[in-house]
């Protein structure tokens, strides 16, 4: 379950469908401007790094083996690769079905959401694509947060 949160966490700032190519033709997708598979590893390890090392969201992370934490990872990755336009495969378990029963409040996902925007401002994401990838997160608190 726990590890399942950290699934959640990374998840909840891409959803798995496009936000990949503008209507332009011409124009990049968001994981393309991101940075692309590197961008995306890097922003991974920062946000992952920040939601572990904090006190009150720290506690879904506890218990994690080597392990589970590569393959939590690597399914962070790449959820947003898919979820971002890139050639990635998301194959990790719904959002729902992952964080049902860890009692996620609408408090700790909105300390989650400050983290990711904490790791977006890190890595210098222009307004625009910070705008793109947070409003792919917004849709995923329905099925993440279980407690007002």
């Amino acid at each position: 379950m726990k590890r399942s949160l950290l699934v959640l966490a990374m998840a909840l700032f891409f959803t798995a469908p496009a936000i990949a190519q503008s209507t332009d033709s011409k124009s990049k997708s968001l994981y393309t401007r991101l940075g692309g598979y590197d961008a995306l590893a890097a922003v991974t390890d920062d946000f992952i790094g920040r939601l572990a090392g904090d006190k009150e969201l720290g506690k879904f992370f506890v218990g994690l083996s080597t392990d589970s934490k590569t393959k939590v990872r690597q399914h962070v990755i790449d959820f947003l690769c898919k979820a971002t336009g890139g050639p990635c495969a998301y194959t990790g378990r719904d959002m729902k079905l992952v964080h049902t029963g860890l009692g996620i409040t609408k408090a700790e996902w909105d300390a989650s959401v400050k983290l990711l925007v904490a790791t977006l401002d890190k890595f210098k994401v222009p307004a625009p694509e910070k705008g793109e990838v947070l409003a792919a997160v917004g849709p995923l608190e329905k099925d993440i947060v279980e407690k007002p």
